[in-house]
């Protein structure tokens, strides 16, 4: 469709407000660092494994170095000091850690500075596994070919990682071009990675390396026999979100569930702990090559979708913010937004049309992610299906590149296969019978979907301008995203943060931070534009 016409000086003004709201928690971000993301290092180091209770070597060493030394100066340089003195490993030094040996002091006469030098090679070493591995992904992207977009994202979670991979490999033979696992209920609560494969989650399957590997291998097979390149997508959020980051990045996943705010919103997560974690996720994020979604869907689940249109703009906006400072390019930027008006609102879908036209305006080269109905299904299956065609026609009409399909039993039980088949049905008859529909219709200069639009961005301003002036930890606290207050001193996590000292060392982030603001390369079909405009 024809693109809207917005008032791009309005525009630049929400962009302008967004990056001056964000500047404060950046510069908080950049001051801080958490016990997951001294965990997230250690791990990309290459210490694995758990106690006889499953308590992760990691958790345990961050835990102890905490209580002995402090992590001010971070946990890589006591390890490397206990290595030193033992003649071993990090893995051994941390093993060692775990027995109730700590490290000693810091060293004044220059040991320290070798230590480091080890550190940074260490790092380097990490680094070029994730390297290779989206070296990987791009090699059979140019073997196999990319799907045409709107690529079709779909979800399986049984809670075992087993039955897991058979519907992801069915769903993907089916048209599915991008499979998520979504996670097991709670697990964005625990402040620990489990290890291994499982077969016990609930709503869902859990977050493991072992999982991730799994299902990459098996969507590669399938991948191979299709002839298209099919994503795996999880979760790196909750109080593990730089580790889980860090696992996805050495396991080729290639889109994660990363928001600056979901966490805190959703989740009751501190919101200090949740954006310094985020900080550290989307870094590892932009070095993988791995594409974001975030969170903005949910919004209207707890807010009407005419009335707080606007706070998702407005989240997408300091999302996208939070990404480019991390060094996210615009094409890692899948942000996030849904089709949940009221479907007994008059012209709703006209109103659908006017939102998703401004987002894919406001954000012409990100990967935009389009999510389905799910508040208002009734549970009458046959208007369920309905809405959801309805959605995928919204989708086709106005651009977006990632269509999430909804569910006719949304919100009765866990869609059963047969579910997913009739939603990928619907989606391949509205993309083939509409393909070129949208080149063909124009939007009425100052029409209805024009109005609307416009009151949205303006909306936005007003609401960017006003967190600018409390500050975005004030406007969380009042609730003014999804309707939902969250106190900055209050949820769960707040006692992982903690104050970088003099001579903090975290060799993966300076390493990362050398490549924040260098352009990253365009992706392969161009930008968002060209095709024609959460945890669940």
């Amino acid at each position: 469709m024809k693109k809207l016409s917005l008032d791009r000086g309005l525009a630049r003004e929400a962009r302008r407000l967004a990056s001056a709201a964000a500047a404060p928690v950046q510069r908080f971000t950049e001051a801080h660092t958490t016990v997951s993301v001294e965990r997230a290092v250690l791990r990309l180091l290459g210490v694995q494994g758990a106690g006889r209770r499953g308590i992760p070597i990691v958790n345990q060493v961050v835990d102890r170095l905490r209580a002995g030394v402090g992590l001010e100066r971070g946990a890589l340089l006591p390890v490397l000091r206990m290595a030193r003195a033992l003649n071993t490993d990090v893995d051994g030094a941390c093993r060692a850690i775990c027995r109730g040996r700590m490290p000693a002091e810091p060293d004044h006469s220059g040991t320290d500075a070798i230590l480091r030098a080890q550190g940074i090679d260490a790092a380097r070493t990490a680094l070029a596994i994730i390297d290779a591995r989206r070296a990987e992904r791009d090699s059979m992207i140019g073997e196999l070919g990319e799907p045409t977009r709107p690529w079709i994202y779909l979800i399986v979670a049984t809670g075992n990682i087993y039955e897991d991979i058979p519907q992801a490999q069915a769903a993907a033979r089916a048209g599915a071009d991008v499979v998520a696992v979504i996670r097991s209920t709670g697990q964005s609560l625990m402040d620990y990675v489990p290890e291994g494969p499982t077969t016990e989650g609930f709503a869902g399957t859990y977050a493991t390396q072992a999982n991730f590997r799994l299902m990459r291998r098996a969507l590669d097979e399938t991948a191979r026999e299709v002839g298209r390149y099919i994503r795996l997508t999880n979760y790196a959020s909750g109080l593990c979100m730089p580790e889980i980051a860090a696992l996805a990045s050495f396991e080729r996943l290639d889109m994660m569930l990363n928001d600056c705010m979901y966490g805190i919103i959703f989740r009751d997560i501190n919101p200090y702990r949740t954006f310094v974690d985020q900080r550290f996720s989307r870094m590892l994020h932009a070095r993988a090559g791995i594409i974001i979604n975030t969170g903005e869907d949910n919004y209207l689940t707890t807010a009407d979708a005419m009335g707080a249109a606007h706070t998702v703009v407005a989240s997408q906006l300091l999302n996208e913010r939070f990404g480019l400072e991390a060094g996210l390019a615009p094409w890692q930027l899948g942000l996030g937004h849904a089709f949940e008006i009221n479907p007994q609102t008059p012209n709703q879908f006209v109103f659908e049309l006017a939102h998703a036209m401004l987002v894919r305006a406001l954000f012409p080269d990100a990967p935009l992610k389009y999510m389905p109905p799910t508040k208002h299904m009734s549970g009458d299956i046959f208007a369920g299906f309905l809405h959801n065609g309805m959605f995928n026609l919204a989708g086709i009409l106005t651009g977006q590149d990632i269509l999430l399909l909804g569910m006719m039993t949304e919100g009765i039980h866990t869609p059963f296969l047969h579910d997913r088949d009739l939603a990928l049905e619907n989606v391949r008859y509205v993309r083939t019978v509409a393909q070129d529909l949208s080149s063909q219709l124009r939007v009425v200069p100052g029409g209805l979907i024009e109005k609307r639009a416009a009151e949205v961005l303006s909306a936005t301003v007003a609401m960017l301008r006003q967190v600018g002036e409390i500050g975005l930890f004030e406007a969380i606290a009042r609730g003014m995203f999804a309707d939902t207050p969250r106190p900055p001193n209050g949820g769960k996590g707040l006692d992982g943060v903690v104050e970088k000292g003099p001579g903090y060392f975290n060799p993966i982030e300076e390493l990362l931070l050398e490549g924040v603001g260098r352009r990253r390369k365009p992706r392969p079909d161009g930008p968002a534009a060209g095709n024609g405009g959460g945890e669940r």
